[in-house]
This record gives structure tokens, C-alpha cells and sequence, in this order.
């Protein structure tokens, strides 16, 4: 049977079984199988046996090839929601994603609880305006129902002006609702800046790619470089879906002069791991309001329990993703490879944050902030409209009564981080003005 699989299954998935087999049996002929071995080649003869018997009797005419690269695929998947086989495309696009663009609609997506999840929404992209949210359930892409991840990314990912429909799935719906989004290329732009109020400095971090640590660097020194001490610092972490390890080290580094960053352990030695910081007298001694939501997944909570753990910083804002573990991506022949899960890590304190979330210090919840009074209308840049004869409320994301626009489109506190970093939008961004207050009460309070 062997054999005639040979002619269609690639090297890769070939060599794997074919070398498993061998070593197995010359364990076997040696009397020297142990029992897990012995349960592993009784697991493989079964798989050679079904093989057949699928490429003989079936009643059309299968491919061995791609029966065999289901069969792995199936194996990786059934371990965690986020351990998969990469053929060769895929394999290619996460390999952009840490550093280059792509054309698609701009969301982080993962798996839980049996359905295709959006961790996250890209800030600014077509995802993003369009409204889809951290938590939406992706049940369809283009009418056609989305079983897994690998299904999703190919449907949703296409030309740059094409149209795909996506329909959610959202706690408050009454019944599931079609985004028609207008596909699009997406920059990874990591970090955007800017002045709150005089000595009080805002950065978003969205993604954290190849570049992100340097480029908060520089953003940094810009903001202390603009002539008056910095007194404060919000460090937005809300609907980032995550990245590189590395770089969420690194970042965590730049805001701490010693303890642990975190802790990661694994079945292999080599897994087990701490990362601690580096005194390299350059940190920022200001005092720090970190923000997060439920989009807020893996590098951005290493960050967020970092800070929080160390008491560095305040956490506000919601409880985030919680996506707890850490993947190793393996490079396989023929262009395939393998993201598998290796270890779970932990903060400082020895938290493991995984489908639990890192739970604010000060809960917040997204809004846009109340006009000053009953006759003030908000600014149309995403801050809604006030009611006549009231002000306009504060809203949740995931809240069903929206204000509406003069053209019937519904106004979102998301719409805040959209587009241009303005000083009108974070001051109209609720979570934003209490992080400032906190700041500025720490440093009043200081000077007494």
C-alpha cells in the first residue's frame, strides 16, 4: 500500500510516516518496543490499512496525496485551536504577516468554542470600518458556511477592490448579520503616537510584527523629546491581536529596569524558559495607564501582565482575549510548516492567563464621552450624535442602541481609533480621558 501511496504523497508526509514505520519495526525486531511505541506503530498500521482500503473500494476515485495531508492536518488540529498544518501558500502568508502586507479585510482570527472567532479587527482596515468586533462568531464567508481557520483565511483573503460577504454571528443579535467588505491591501503599521494633553503621551500599539519594539522606540523619544518632561504615559494595547514573542519582550523591557517579564514551560526542557528585564537606564519613569479589551490577545497580554504584575502600570479597560500558550513554527519540506503549540506561559506572578484573560485593575468599558451638556452635539468623526434634549450616552462596543448618522450608519466608540490619530478623538474616546485623569491625579497627589 506504501508504495502506491508513494506516487501522490509529498516527501514530506512520505518520509514522516515512512521513517516512523521503519524505526518502530526495527524496535520491533530488536524485542525492544516499548509500549507507547508499540501503541504508535499499532496507530500507524491502521492508518496504512484505512489508506487502502479508501483508494481501493471507495466509490469515486480519491487522491492519496491530499487524503494524507487531510489525515496530518486533522491530527495537528485536534491537539489545540492553534497548532496547524501549513501547506505551502499559508505558510507564505504568515510569514508576511509578521512583516510585510497583505490583501484582504484586516482581522486576527483564532477558534473557540467550536467556531471561527475574530480575535481581533486591524485597526484601520476594512474590517475595522466596517464594524466587525473582537468576539463577532464567522459563521459564513460568501454564503458558504466557514467550518475551520484554514477554510477562512483562503475565502476571506483575495484581490486588492473585490467585494466578500461575511456573516457574524454577535451576542445582541437577534439573528446572524452580512458585512459586505471591500477587500483591500493591509499595511502592518504597528505603532501610532501622540499628544493627549502637555506632558501626558499616547501610543497605540495595534500588532506586534518585526519592527514594533524599534519603532515604539522611536516613538518614545519623540514624545520625550518635545521639551517638556513626559508625566504620563497611555500605552493602548486594545484590539491587538498579538505577534512575535520577541517583540513583546522587548517592548515589556523598555517600560521595566528589572524582575520577569514572564515564565514559559513545556513537556521539552527546552521550552522552559524565563525572560527578565534588562536595566539599560533608559526606561521611562513616568506613570503608566496600560489599555486592553477582549481583542486584546497573546504578545499584547504578556505585555499588560508584565506591567501589571511588576506594578508598573495600572491595567484599565476590559478583560482581554486570554490566549495563554506559545507556538513554534517549523520549517517542513516542500514548502510546508507546522505551527505547533510548545508551551504555556505565565506572568510574573505565575498566572496562567489562557481562556481566562488578564482582568483589569480598573474596569472600564469603551465609550464615547458624554457631551458637555444637553444642548452639545458630539463631533461626527465616531462619537455619535446627541438625542434631542439629552446628551449623547455613553456607549458600549457591543451595545445594540447606537446612535445613527444623518445617513442611517450606526457610530461605534471603535470608530475612534480609525483613520488619522487626532486630539478630538481621544478626547472623545472614554477609556482614553480616564486613563489621563488617573495620570494626572497620580502626579498631583505625588507632589503633595
Amino acid at each position: 500500500m506504501l508504495k502506491n501511496a508513494k506516487r501522490w504523497v509529498p516527501a514530506l508526509l512520505l518520509i514522516i510516516v515512512l521513517a516512523t514505520v521503519w524505526g518502530l519495526m526495527a524496535d520491533s525486531n530488536r524485542g525492544s518496543l516499548s509500549a507507547a511505541n508499540r501503541e504508535t506503530y499499532q496507530g500507524l498500521k491502521l492508518f496504512s490499512d484505512v489508506l487502502e482500503l479508501v483508494e481501493q473500494r471507495y466509490v469515486d476515485e480519491v487522491n492519496a496525496k491530499d487524503l494524507v495531508e487531510n489525515a496530518v492536518r486533522g491530527m495537528i488540529q485536534s491537539l489545540d485551536p492553534h497548532s496547524t498544518l501549513l501547506d505551502p501558500e499559508e505558510f507564505k502568508e504568515l510569514q508576511v504577516d509578521t512583516h510585510g502586507e497583505f490583501t484582504g479585510v484586516g482581522i486576527q482570527i483564532s477558534s473557540r468554542d467550536g467556531f471561527v472567532t475574530v480575535v481581533a479587527p486591524i485597526e484601520g482596515t476594512p474590517a475595522h470600518r466596517a464594524g466587525l468586533k473582537a468576539g463577532d462568531r464567522l459563521l459564513k464567508v460568501d454564503g458558504e458556511a466557514i467550518n475551520d481557520l484554514r477554510e477562512a483565511v483562503k475565502k476571506i483573503r483575495g484581490p486588492q477592490g473585490s467585494s466578500v460577504v461575511i456573516t457574524i454571528g454577535r451576542a445582541g443579535f437577534n439573528e446572524p448579520k452580512d458585512f459586505t467588505i471591500v477587500r483591500d491591501v493591509i499595511p502592518i503599521e504597528s505603532v501610532r503616537y501622540a499628544m493627549v494633553k502637555p506632558g501626558y503621551g499616547y501610543v497605540r500599539v495595534t500588532n506586534f510584527s518585526e519592527t514594533t519594539a524599534a519603532d515604539l522606540e522611536k516613538a518614545m523619544s519623540e514624545l520625550k523629546g518635545g521639551g517638556q518632561p513626559l508625566m504620563g504615559l497611555v500605552l493602548d494595547l486594545r484590539d491587538n491581536p498579538g505577534g512575535l514573542l520577541s517583540q513583546a519582550i522587548e517592548v515589556s523591557d523598555m517600560f521595566l529596569k528589572e524582575g520577569q517579564i514572564l515564565s514559559m514551560k513545556g513537556r521539552d526542557a527546552a521550552n522552559a524558559r524565563e525572560f527578565n528585564a534588562q536595566d539599560d537606564e533608559d526606561e521611562p519613569d513616568c506613570p503608566i495607564v496600560v489599555l486592553i479589551n477582549k481583542g486584546s490577545a497573546s504578545a499584547s497580554e504578556i505585555v499588560a501582565g508584565a506591567l501589571q504584575d511588576q506594578k508598573r502600570a495600572i491595567v484599565l479597560g476590559t478583560t482581554s482575549f486570554g490566549k495563554g500558550s506559545v507556538q513554534n513554527v517549523e520549517t517542513l519540506r516542500d514548502g510546508y510548516g507546522l505551527k505547533l503549540t510548545v508551551a504555556r506561559y505565565y506572568t510574573p506572578s505565575g498566572r496562567s492567563i489562557h481562556e481566562k484573560g488578564i482582568a483589569p485593575d480598573i474596569m472600564v468599558e469603551e465609550g464615547v464621552v458624554p457631551a458637555a451638556g444637553p444642548e452639545a452635539q458630539q463631533a461626527d468623526d465616531g462619537a455619535g450624535e446627541a438625542q434631542q434634549g439629552e446628551t449623547a450616552p455613553v456607549q458600549s462596543p457591543d451595545a445594540e442602541a447606537e446612535e445613527e448618522d444623518g445617513n442611517g450608519d450606526r457610530q461605534r466608540p471603535i470608530e475612534l481609533r480609525t483613520g488619522p490619530l487626532t486630539e478630538e478623538k481621544l478626547a472623545a474616546d472614554q477609556q482614553v480621558m480616564r486613563a489621563v485623569e488617573i495620570l494626572v491625579s497620580h502626579n498631583l497627589l505625588s507632589e503633595r
